[in-house]
């Protein structure tokens, strides 16, 4: 009898949980190496943010988004993810009053038209 591996005998996320847990000592070890004094001067804020763009946005964000996808389709919801850069800085326009320039729009327009157009032929 054939036994399925990968992330169709387990799924998807303990497929990246333990794709994590293997990872974290090779990506460790570089780390280590290049670490110095700044790292430990680092202010608590700082790590902070990187322990919830770490835990919260990535970790997290990960089953959120690939629960999306297979729920709503890969074609579909994949497509929303085009539009992922536009909203971002259209979020710091409006949390941190960064200016956003023309260009920045009609680029923004153009992705979204032709991800409108494409739903539409697809």
């Amino acid at each position: 009898m054939r036994r399925e591996a990968g992330s169709r005998a387990l799924g998807g996320w303990q497929v990246i949980c333990w794709a994590l847990v293997l990872a974290a000592p090779l990506v460790a070890i570089p780390t280590a190496l290049v670490a110095d004094a700044r790292l430990l001067a680092a202010p608590l804020s700082a790590w902070a943010g990187f322990a919830y763009v770490s835990v919260v946005s990535m970790f997290l964000g990960f089953f959120a988004w690939y629960r999306g996808l297979a729920q709503g389709g890969i074609a579909a919801v994949g497509q929303v993810q085009l539009i992922q850069p536009f909203l971002t800085i259209f979020a710091s326009a409006l949390l941190l009053d960064e200016r956003i320039d023309a260009a920045t729009i009609v680029a923004a327009a153009l992705v979204i038209a032709a991800i409108a157009l494409g739903r539409r032929g697809g």
